[in-house]
């Protein structure tokens, strides 16, 4: 499981002309951007490594297991 120790050092880049339409502070973030498709990556690895599909976050252990019956 990554922890915060494991990501290096970020730094900000400002590009020195504001974007009012934004927000009031004009700034903007891409963050956003990196990270849209992970959740449709471990779908798919759950998906290779178990045979389920599971379709709805979050990628529970009862969404993958078989319903068993004692």
């Amino acid at each position: 499981m990554p922890v915060n120790a494991d990501i290096g050092l970020r730094g900000i880049t400002l590009l020195g002309k504001p974007d009012p339409h934004i927000n009031p502070l004009g700034a903007r973030g891409i963050s956003k951007i990196g990270i849209t498709g992970v959740a449709g990556s471990i779908g798919n690895a759950v998906y290779h490594a178990t045979g389920v599909r599971v379709r709805d976050l979050p990628i529970t252990p009862d969404k993958v297991m078989p319903k068993t019956t004692v």
